[in-house]
């Protein structure tokens, strides 16, 4: 999670860096009420918890939102925009190796395990890091292994709901050394990772830095 922090830091540095170069202000006070508005997104808070926001926004919408604003839903959204699902699955009496040949196949890191029958009950998750330590590691083999054998088991698992903020998730995932995270709704309905929130951090900091232009060459009144 350090490596997000660098990103927003960096995000911030290229906003002081944008008016710097294009600065028509008078004077210092003109400039930090500038940083003022435009802070808000680059610091972190302690974020209390939020009524569900049930309405899904697009990307540009998201960013007008602001992260303390921004619920995983929010994300998961543009997740189903861009691969038309934002999670993928597999059965506990699945392979190892048709699970690893899966995330590899649509160049993801793991899968929500599900309970095998009709319903989507979840059972777990199956990472890489799972197959890396728990069948290479091993020497077992992976065609032989069940997926139930090697995932993180749902009672040990770090979840989170639709509603949650993006930077309460991140908050959990840091806590908690992990870099995925299933969303549960009473069933599940997506995975977010490490990748997605980073995603989201930067397309804001990238919509900030168009408001920043706009303002400063005068497209604000």
């Amino acid at each position: 999670m350090q490596g997000v922090m660098r990103v927003v830091r960096s995000c911030h540095e290229k906003l002081k860096v944008t008016i710097l170069q294009h600065s028509q202000f008078k004077n210092t006070s003109e400039m930090n009420k500038v940083f003022a508005r435009f802070g808000r997104v680059i610091s972190f808070p302690v974020v209390q918890s939020k009524e569900a926001n049930d309405i899904m926004v697009s990307e540009s919408t998201m960013q007008q939102k602001g992260l303390e604003n921004t619920t995983v839903a929010d994300v998961l959204m543009i997740k189903d925009e861009e691969k038309g699902n934002s999670w993928l699955c597999c059965r506990t009496n699945d392979t190892a190796y048709d699970a690893i040949k899966k995330m590899a196949a649509n160049n993801i890191g793991s899968l929500v395990v599900l309970r095998p029958g009709e319903n989507q009950l979840i059972a777990g998750i199956i990472t890489e890091r799972d197959y890396l330590r728990k069948v290479i590691v091993q020497d077992r083999s992976s065609k032989y292994t069940r997926v139930g054998d090697i995932m993180t088991e749902q009672s040990k698992l770090i979840t989170v709901t639709s509603d949650t903020n993006i930077l309460q998730a991140m908050q959990l995932m840091s806590e908690h050394h992990i870099r995925h995270v299933p969303v549960i709704d009473g069933k599940v309905v997506g995975m977010i990772s490490v990748a997605d929130i980073v995603k989201a951090v930067v397309d804001q900091q990238t919509g900030e830095v168009k408001q920043l232009n706009q303002f400063i060459k005068g497209d604000y009144y």
